[in-house]
């Protein structure tokens, strides 16, 4: 989709279907993008959560009017994809070596480098949100290696810390059932569990959701060597808690309270820079908010991005759901001060009649 889009209606099909997907060459294998929007606009990119692509990872947020509205009025979207996980991938070679996190982030730059970016807004899902951490702060030998080319980061269940004893080893398991089976039932009861809250997986008297299904049947059509590839740097990741401490652009951090990277998003938002930083904690919900309760990053989001002098459309400004406009907006609250407010409770059951 390469017009502006300056209207409430959105033809949501079109946003998802008619971006354009490139094949980059980089140091380290191929990567795609998919580009959707105005070139002319300034970059937001995306970078999605192990086994995920940027369809099961941020549809949802996208499938939100006003979201998309928001980010589709301010930005050009770049959904980078790890190696492997794009929609109807083929198997990456068992001769090309694995990636490290650190390789992963360097493929960012040579993305931004293809397309002529500068600094971008990016957005980012647990193992995402860490590669799109790293390539903002280095890796403790390259600190501050890119931290020019980032405007702001959006941070969904991150991590930053290398895997706790716990983690690695349940990671090791995955890795195991990835390369002995497959994407099989049991991996993919795991994978759900790391994305979605108990809520919506569902039980033996309540139905799984909508979203758990969609998921789950797009977790079918990936290539468990390729999944593994992206797991095996995720699982070797440095530790990059000391140079958060010098970052300073603007960091918007989301996490649902049900995710099992809860204690690892506290922790990240502990060693920031409180006065460029702010947690949105989201009740009943899992690692996937952009999934799970995409409403709830709206307001928060249309803030973030006023500290950049960035708007909705004034199509929306009547919207029941966010009834934000400049004008009813405290100045303090635009602080760099106030980046650093904790926002708990989130609620995001609101029915919406426009």
């Amino acid at each position: 989709m390469a017009e502006s889009i300056d209207a409430v209606s959105l033809d949501m099909e079109k946003i998802y279907l008619g971006g354009k997907e490139h094949f980059i060459r980089t140091g380290c294998g191929s990567v795609s993008v998919i580009v959707y929007g105005d070139q002319d606009k300034p970059a937001l990119i995306t970078y999605p959560d192990l086994a995920l692509n940027h369809m099961s990872c941020f549809q949802g947020l996208f499938f939100c009017p006003e979201a998309a509205s928001l980010l589709l009025h301010n930005f050009c979207i770049y959904h980078i994809s790890p190696p492997g996980h794009e929609l109807g991938a083929a198997l990456i070679s068992v001769d090309d070596p694995v990636p490290s996190a650190d390789d992963l982030a360097d493929q960012i730059l040579e993305v931004l480098n293809f397309f002529g970016l500068g600094a971008v807004m990016c957005m980012g899902v647990t193992a995402g949100a860490y590669i799109l951490s790293l390539f903002a702060v280095g890796s403790p030998s390259t600190l501050m290696k890119y931290r020019e080319r980032v405007l702001g980061l959006i941070l969904v269940s991150p991590l930053c810390r290398a895997p706790s004893w716990t983690e690695w080893f349940y990671n090791k398991v995955i890795s195991n059932m990835l390369y002995f089976y497959g994407m099989c039932g049991l991996l993919k009861e795991c994978l759900l569990q790391r994305y979605f809250s108990k809520e919506v997986r569902g039980s033996a008297e309540v139905p799984e959701s909508d979203i758990v299904q969609a998921c789950r049947k797009l977790l079918e059509e990936r290539q468990s060597s390729n999944v593994w590839r992206f797991l095996q740097a995720i699982n070797r990741r440095p530790d990059i808690t000391e140079g958060l401490k010098s970052l300073r652009c603007r960091t918007l951090i989301f996490v649902g309270d049900s995710s099992p990277f809860h204690s690892e998003a506290l922790h990240m938002t502990s060693k920031l820079d409180r006065r460029y930083s702010a947690l949105v904690e989201v009740q009943a919900c899992g690692s996937m908010v952009t999934e799970e309760q995409p409403h709830a990053m709206l307001i928060p989001m249309e803030y973030f991005f006023m500290g950049y002098g960035l708007y909705r459309p004034c199509h929306f400004s009547e919207s029941p759901r966010s009834p934000l406009s400049p004008s009813c907006i405290s100045p303090e609250l635009l602080s760099p001060e106030s980046m650093g407010l904790k926002l708990k409770p989130i609620k995001t059951r609101v029915s919406l009649g426009l």
